[in-house]
């Protein structure tokens, strides 16, 4: 598709944009462009690589929605919202750290051991899983009960380890972890499901100021929430994280830090499922790489 493409498709929904446009094509389900119209706003655009993916875009609109009214940082607000074309004014701040799209360097864009990131991303992790599961209900989203947790990721690991594979060291890790029965939660929250810090936005001085990227957001184990900040900030941070999410009133059981670092452990197996529901040869590939397949 070519930038007068793109042009003429967003016209045909009420946005004139400039020539002015970037591409980012790591995302597997869309092509994300970033572009500027004729008043100098900058846009974000989403471009469905596939003609299937209407039920998932109603989604996660459904989601905004719902965040939009229960958060105090700022969410992607939808203002196009169709099979071929969704569209949102630039939020105003940048993600904790960037991809390079060609060679997946890491750029920081605040210090990563600025206090104030962890107290507000807390308060953040609050506000989420304080949504109600009710409204969750309602917009049509995928609802975890505590006793559905474990079978779902029993069920993961042998499809995963069926077409795809998995090391032994993995798979023993994994199978110690669902045999643990003081690990798992004995309730289930509203999550993002998806919270590292690239998709977490903050101003300058490092305070969350908004989230991303919300189409695997439903009500599950709150411990996901907070293994993306383990894998990239590390345990200690982990630590303070959690003690400071419990000071805001968070949630908590004895085990929510030990918990989130299993689960940290398992995003080789979340990928492989990935990407066997994608289909991606390359995905694939990386999945193999990750869980150790030779």
């Amino acid at each position: 598709m070519t930038i007068k493409d793109i042009q003429t498709l967003a016209e045909a929904h009420g946005l004139l944009l400039t020539e002015k446009m970037n591409f980012n094509e790591m995302g597997i389900d869309f092509k994300v462009g970033f572009a500027t119209d004729h008043k100098g706003q900058q846009w974000l655009l989403r471009i469905p690589r596939r003609g299937d993916m209407g039920e998932q875009i109603e989604k996660e609109k459904r989601i905004l929605e719902l965040a939009k009214k229960n958060l105090s940082v700022e969410v992607p607000d939808w203002r196009i919202c169709s099979p071929e074309l969704v569209a949102y004014p630039l939020l105003k701040n940048k993600p904790v750290l960037t991809f390079d799209a060609q060679t997946y360097e890491v750029s920081w864009n605040m210090d990563k051991d600025n206090p104030r990131y962890i107290k507000s991303l807390a308060k953040a992790l609050v506000e989420i899983h304080g949504i109600c599961k009710t409204k969750a209900e309602k917009n049509k989203l995928k609802i975890m009960q505590p006793e559905s947790l474990r079978p779902e990721l029993a069920g993961r690991l042998r499809l995963v380890k069926s077409e795809i594979g998995i090391s032994d060291k993995l798979e023993t890790r994994y199978r110690k972890w669902l045999d643990n029965d003081t690990l798992w939660p004995d309730f289930t929250q509203f999550i993002h499901g998806d919270l590292y810090a690239g998709h977490v936005l903050t101003s300058e001085d490092g305070i969350v100021s908004g989230i991303i990227d919300w189409s695997t957001a439903h009500v599950g184990d709150p411990a996901i929430d907070f293994s993306g900040h383990a894998t990239v900030f590390g345990e200690e941070s982990l630590q303070i994280l959690i003690m400071e999410y419990e000071k805001y009133g968070g949630k908590v059981w004895d085990k929510l830090y030990d918990q989130s670092l299993e689960r940290a452990a398992a995003a080789p197996l979340a990928y492989g499922f990935f990407a066997l529901e994608t289909q991606d040869e390359g995905h694939i590939a990386g999945a193999k790489a990750q869980l150790g397949v030779r």
